[in-house]
């Protein structure tokens, strides 16, 4: 057995043959499948001091969220040798080394480029910039984190401020004497 296997072996038995302690209802089975899963999903102590798992030490090689149970709303076995195939093809396959990258991220040359997806056009990022320029709604220089209408509010319509959208109609009403009340 190899040196660096053995902390990690040991953290192990002591980890099964405490819930073997706390449950002993359990199979030999039971505790091979649950030990086959705490391997599958990283939840297995990592073989050094720092007390992580190698989920937390090693996130991008474990899935992020826990595969649904065999049987039970899973993929069946021709759809995920189509994933495989696929994956293949492109690359998306962690590459066997200590990178941890994958293949499409070594070789890129290896493979089909990824499809660009469609965004934007021009004339939308335009238009929605025009739109924060008038209303303010573009961060203001400096440290403050603030919007320019949130630095300057009395500079940019608030809706529904002005009667026919103008700034001048605007400003008149807020000069305009209050009416008097006659006694």
């Amino acid at each position: 057995m190899h040196k660096h296997l053995q902390p990690v072996f040991g953290l192990l038995l002591a980890a099964l043959s405490a819930s073997v302690v706390a449950e002993p209802g359990l199979t030999r089975a039971q505790v091979r499948a649950e030990l086959a899963q705490a391997q599958r999903t990283g939840a297995i102590l990592a073989g050094d001091e720092s007390g992580l798992t190698l989920r937390d030490q090693f996130p991008h090689r474990y899935p992020a969220t826990a595969s649904a149970a065999p049987g039970v709303g899973g993929k069946t076995r021709a759809q995920v040798r189509a994933e495989l195939a696929d994956a293949q093809r492109t690359g998306d396959i962690v590459s066997n080394g200590p990178s941890g990258l994958k293949m499409n991220e070594l070789h890129p040359h290896r493979y089909p480029a990824r499809a660009a997806v469609a965004g934007r056009t021009r004339a939308d990022v335009q238009a929605e910039l025009a739109e924060a320029i008038r209303t303010g709604d573009m961060l203001a220089g400096g440290d403050t984190g603030l919007k320019h209408n949130e630095l300057w509010p009395h500079l940019y319509r608030t809706p529904g401020a002005a009667g026919d959208g103008d700034r001048a109609t605007a400003q008149a009403q807020r000069t305009r004497p209050a009416p008097q009340r006659s006694q």
